[in-house]
C-alpha cells in the first residue's frame, strides 16, 4: 500500500472473495456485507447471473468506444426509459460523471434561455461527488475545505424546505434548475417526504426549472421502487444513475426526459469509456436479475424487517435518535459521533458505515434475506447498545 495515495483511512482488513451477502478476508474470516460497496453490490457477490454475464462478454469486446454503434448500449438505454419513463440517456462511468453531465445540461439549457450567469438550487448535506463541479454542489463544507474557489453557480438552501427554494427564485431570475438526492446517502439517510416532492415538481413546472434527481444511490430498486423518485410520482427532467446500475463494474448514465430531451448533441460531451460492452452486459444482468428474483418486493420487505428489529432491539435505549430509510437504504441516528463503530463492527464481522458522523448507515444487497436481517439485528443491536452505554 506504501505508493497508493492516501486519500482513504482504510480499515486493517482486505478481502479475498465473496459469496452472496458475505466477504471473506485473506484470513478466512466472514464478514455479514451490510455495506454492498457502499450501495454498489445490488446482488451481492458472486452471483451467476452477473458473473455469466460479465465473462461472456468478456469473451467478445471489452471495449471499442463511442466513436462507433454499441448495440447494448442501445439496449440498455431502452430498459433504463422502460422502467423510468424518461427518453434520452447519456453513459458514463461515475456518479460525480453523471452529475457533472446533469450540471453542463443545466447550464445548456440556461443558456438556450437567454440566462447569461445560470444558478442551480442545490441542498445542505447534499453529497453529488469530488469532482470540482459535483464538489460545488455539495453541501458538506468538510469535504469542500483547501479546493477553493469553488465553482460559481450553485445556491444553498436547507434540505426538503419548500418556502426557501420559492424565496430564492422570486429574488433570483437566473436559477435554472434545483438539484437534489430524493433520499441524502451521505447527508445521513434524510428521506424526501412525498408531498414537498409533488410540491417541488409544481414549483419547477412553474418556474420553467429542470428538476434534477440524483439517484446514484438510491437507485435501482434499493428503495423498493426502481427510482426513488417514483414513491411521490414526480418524474424529474434530469436523472442520474450509477453505483448499484451494474452491480460493481463501474458505469454511470444521466437520463433526460422533457425540458431537457435534446440538449446536448455531437461535441456537447462524451465519455471514452462510458458505456463500453462489458459495463453495459452487467447492467443488464443487474436489470434482469432485479425483476427476475422480485427484488425490490424483497428490498421493501427485509428493510422493513431490519428498522422493526433494530427499533425493538433498541426501545428505550438513551442515545438513539431516529431509526430511518426507506427499502434497504436504512440510517440509525445517534446522539453523538459514532465512527467508531465501524471498526467495531469489522472486528465482530459486520461491514456498515457512518455518514453525518452520527448515522449508523445499512446498504445491503438487494439479495438479503428475512435471515440475513435477523442476523444482522443481532450482531448490530448489541453494539450500539454497548457503544451508547460504554463508549
Amino acid at each position: 500500500m506504501s505508493h497508493v495515495m492516501n486519500t482513504y483511512a482504510r480499515l486493517p482488513v482486505a478481502f479475498s472473495h465473496g459469496e452472496g451477502v458475505w466477504l471473506y478476508d485473506e484470513t478466512g474470516k466472514r464478514y455479514l456485507d451490510a455495506l454492498s460497496g457502499i450501495a454498489v453490490n445490488t446482488l451481492g457477490h458472486n452471483h451467476p447471473r452477473l458473473v455469466k454475464a460479465i465473462a461472456d462478454q468478456a469473451g467478445r469486446v471489452l471495449h471499442t468506444s463511442n466513436l462507433y454503434g454499441i448495440p447494448l448500449q442501445d439496449e440498455l438505454a431502452d430498459r433504463i426509459a422502460e422502467t423510468s419513463g424518461m427518453d434520452e440517456v447519456f453513459f458514463c462511468n461515475s456518479g460525480c460523471e453523471a452529475n457533472e453531465a446533469a450540471i453542463k445540461l443545466a447550464r445548456m439549457y440556461g443558456h438556450n434561455k437567454g440566462v447569461e450567469l445560470p444558478h442551480i438550487i442545490v441542498m445542505e448535506q447534499a453529497f453529488h461527488g469530488r469532482t470540482m463541479a459535483t464538489l460545488s454542489a455539495t453541501g458538506n463544507r468538510k469535504a469542500q475545505a483547501g479546493f477553493e474557489p469553488l465553482v460559481q453557480g450553485f445556491i444553498r438552501v436547507p434540505y426538503k424546505d419548500i418556502e426557501a427554494i420559492r424565496k430564492v427564485g422570486e429574488h433570483n431570475h437566473a436559477v435554472v434548475a434545483v438539484m437534489l438526492e430524493m433520499i441524502q446517502g451521505e447527508g445521513g439517510v434524510n428521506v424526501a417526504d412525498e408531498a414537498f416532492q409533488r410540491e417541488l415538481r409544481a414549483l419547477c413546472d412553474d418556474m420553467g426549472w429542470l428538476l434534477i434527481c440524483d439517484e446514484v444511490q438510491c437507485g435501482m430498486g434499493r428503495t423498493g421502487k426502481w427510482f426513488g423518485w417514483q414513491h411521490a410520482g414526480t418524474m424529474p427532467d434530469v436523472m442520474t444513475l450509477a453505483k448499484g446500475l451494474a452491480s460493481g463494474v463501474p458505469i454511470g448514465a444521466c437520463v433526460t426526459a422533457g425540458k431537457a430531451k435534446g440538449l446536448f448533441g455531437p461535441g456537447n460531451h462524451g465519455s471514452t469509456f462510458g458505456g463500453n460492452p462489458l459495463a453495459c452486459a452487467a447492467a443488464l444482468a443487474t436489470f434482469g436479475a432485479i425483476v427476475d428474483d422480485k427484488l425490490m418486493d424483497n428490498a421493501v420487505a427485509v428493510g422493513d424487517a431490519i428498522r422493526k428489529g433494530m427499533a425493538e432491539a433498541l426501545e428505550g435505549v438513551a442515545g438513539i435518535v431516529d431509526i430511518r430509510g426507506r427499502g434497504l437504504m436504512i440510517g440509525i441516528e445517534l446522539d453523538r459521533p459514532c465512527g467508531a463503530l465501524m471498526a467495531r463492527a469489522a472486528e465482530q464481522g459486520l461491514l456498515l458505515s457512518v455518514t453525518s458522523e452520527r448515522v449508523v448507515r445499512l446498504l445491503p444487497a438487494l439479495t438479503f434475506t428475512a435471515a440475513d436481517a435477523q442476523t444482522l439485528v443481532a450482531m448490530l443491536a448489541p453494539m450500539i447498545r454497548d457503544f451508547l452505554a460504554n463508549g
